[in-house]
């Protein structure tokens, strides 16, 4: 019997280590710098292969969409599946790709509208990295759609919101810890960049430099073996090269450097520019909208037309055009041309976004840089042949400068530019051109491409919430009102000590015969000065302290470095500081915070001090 209650008794117990061996696993997975890492290299991995399936969809969509690879070079091409339309075909496509990516962002995504990357830095400053995961399905199967059918948009911004979206959802799943997931959505957002451009070490610093605007050591390490892990399967599906193919860069004299700083210079303003033109035309979209009255999930459709419209015009806006962004670096259009890319893609890109279109503006960016930067390099080849160089090497400047300009992220310009050429030879003129490109935005502007949408809806980044919230609310809506009597400052001490013995926070107003605030005398002081031999006769006087004060009507952040000092609470006094209204203490901006008061505590006209002590 024994043997057989023994036997029952192993079998119960083997279960339940089968079940302690997932727990303790998740458990260091969540709270372990080895689970980080692993954690990470999932992401990394994940994000590797949602570049690989984001980048063969967009493939897919453009050949069903257009009949070819790639259309920003076919010119005028028709359909080949349609070839009754001929070239009229491109008003047709952004309409039919807008039907199904409409209704799927508004219905099960709204996160997906739009280029993604500040939805991303608002859910890691804001949301503590939580991102519902049906975004990162929605934002590949709409961004994909978008560009298909024509859409002017860039590829970077889904693919940060894709692996961002997977880190996320891998977070949620472990349930880590706030800091974590932020750490995971930033590594999903690198791997992303990563195996989308063939640039790990872009990946890294655009994570860093823009979704967690931090670089702490341990963030960063998580962040390189993620974006390590998603280019190893990146090149694994693409190949070892760069997704653009450039000219070598070459600096013909050492005046050429204070061109290539003019041309930084402009490149600022041209990214200021991009940025202004995208979110006006946004608006009047919206304006246009609202009037028609139709559902938002028509609205890329309908749209669609004026799309449709400027690709009949200029084909080679459409998609993400990294051709058309090769030949014109390598030379292959005139100055008027290259302008008129230039405009093109800034309303391209800005109509694509207003009409509720999905996809990125970082490769926007890349072009419009690129177009300003030749048009500009053959200018100066024509006004001085023998002083300037090669055209491409200013359209390669331009490129990063005008991100720099427009993103306002100097490091991840620098390095995905370095990336790109593989050329040491571009660090020089390239570090100053985008320098200046930032600080001359920064000029303009306070806000930049990313920024700026969230300032729009009332959030900035730069502002820790708890700050604006204190901000935002008086000392008089959470001080504590004070209670009890004020002592006379010729109250003898044994008179007093009844009734600080009674009081909330162990002291007491002393006021002057006119009734004024005169300071604190405190029970801890009384007693100090009893214990002593000969102070029975002492008046309240002798003990007066003369702590910090604040107003009821100061802002509550105001008050932060007095409670700071103040080991009790601090007295509130009314305008003239000459009566005591309350008191405030850390608990009061503690309750503040979480529930800032709807309506202001009545200090306009406070009560005599006698009845407030």
């Amino acid at each position: 019997m024994s043997d057989g209650r023994g036997g029952q008794r192993r079998r119960l117990a083997t279960p339940l280590r089968t079940q302690a061996g997932p727990a303790r696993l998740v458990t260091a997975m969540r709270a372990s710098n080895t689970g980080l890492l692993a954690l990470s290299l999932v992401v990394g991995a994940g994000a590797g292969g949602g570049a690989v399936l984001f980048r063969w969809l967009i493939k897919q969509f453009t050949l069903l969409l257009s009949g070819h690879g790639d259309y920003s070079l076919a010119g005028h091409a028709a359909n080949p599946h349609l070839p009754g339309l001929g070239r009229w075909f491109v008003l047709l496509a952004p309409v039919a790709a807008g039907l199904v990516y409409g209704p799927l962002v508004h219905f099960f995504a709204r996160e997906a509208r739009g280029h993604g990357v500040p939805e991303v830095m608002y859910a890691v400053a804001r949301r503590g990295g939580r991102i519902p995961p049906q975004v990162a399905a929605v934002k590949a199967l709409a961004s994909a759609l978008c560009i298909g059918g024509g859409g002017s948009v860039g590829r970077e911004g889904p693919i940060v919101q894709i692996g961002s979206a997977l880190g996320s959802t891998l977070g949620s799943i472990v349930r880590v810890a706030e800091p974590r997931m932020r750490v995971l959505v930033a590594c999903g957002a690198a791997g992303g960049i990563a195996a989308t451009f063939n640039a790990p070490l872009a990946g890294v610093f655009f994570a860093m430099e823009l979704i967690l605007r931090d670089f702490a050591a341990q963030s960063f390490g998580m962040v390189v073996l993620s974006s390590v892990t998603a280019s190893v399967i990146g090149r694994a599906a693409f190949g070892n090269q760069p997704f653009l193919h450039l000219p070598a860069f070459t600096v013909q004299d050492p005046i050429e450097y204070a061109l290539f700083a003019a041309l930084g210079l402009a490149a600022g303003v041209i990214g200021v520019v991009f940025t202004r033109v995208l979110y006006l035309i946004e608006d009047g979209c919206d304006a246009a909208w609202q009037r028609v009255r139709g559902p938002e999930w028509a609205r890329p459709a309908v749209g669609g037309i004026l799309l449709g419209g400027l690709l009949l015009v200029l084909p080679e806006m459409y998609g993400v055009g990294y051709p058309v962004l090769g030949k014109g670096v390598a030379g292959g259009y005139g100055i008027a041309f290259l302008l008129a890319l230039l405009a093109g893609k800034i309303v391209a890109t800005s109509l694509t976004i207003g009409i509720g279109g999905s996809g990125g503006v970082f490769a926007p960016s890349l072009f419009i840089g690129a177009m300003a930067g030749a048009a500009y390099g053959q200018t100066l080849h024509q006004l001085a042949p023998g002083l300037s160089g090669q055209a491409g090497a200013y359209a390669l400047i331009g490129m990063g400068a005008v991100f720099a300009g427009a993103a306002r992220a100097p490091i991840t310009a620098v390095i995905i530019m370095f990336e790109l050429t593989g050329d040491y030879a571009i660090i020089l003129p390239l570090m100053a051109a985008i320098v200046l490109a930032a600080g001359i935005s920064h000029l303009l502007t306070p806000d930049t491409i990313y920024t700026l949408k969230l300032r729009r809806r009332g959030i900035d980044l730069n502002t820790d919430p708890a700050a604006a919230a204190l901000a935002s609310v008086t000392v008089g809506q959470v001080m504590r009102p004070a209670t009890g009597t004020p002592l006379p400052a010729d109250l003898p001490l044994t008179e007093a000590a009844a009734q600080l013995s009674r009081t909330r926070y162990g002291q007491l107003p002393v006021i002057d015969a006119a009734g004024a605030y005169r300071g604190v005398a405190t029970a801890r002081a009384l007693a100090d000065t009893l214990a002593g031999p000969g102070h029975e006769s002492d008046t309240v006087a002798s003990i007066v302290e003369y702590p910090p004060t604040v107003s009821a009507a100061e802002p509550l952040q105001h008050t932060l470095d007095v409670l700071a000092t103040t080991d009790g609470p601090v007295p509130v006094l009314d305008h003239d500081r000459a009566r005591l209204l309350g008191w405030l203490s850390h608990q009061d901006v503690l309750r503040a915070l979480s529930t800032p008061p709807a309506t202001p505590a009545p200090t306009a006209a406070p009560a005599p001090a006698n009845q407030h002590a």
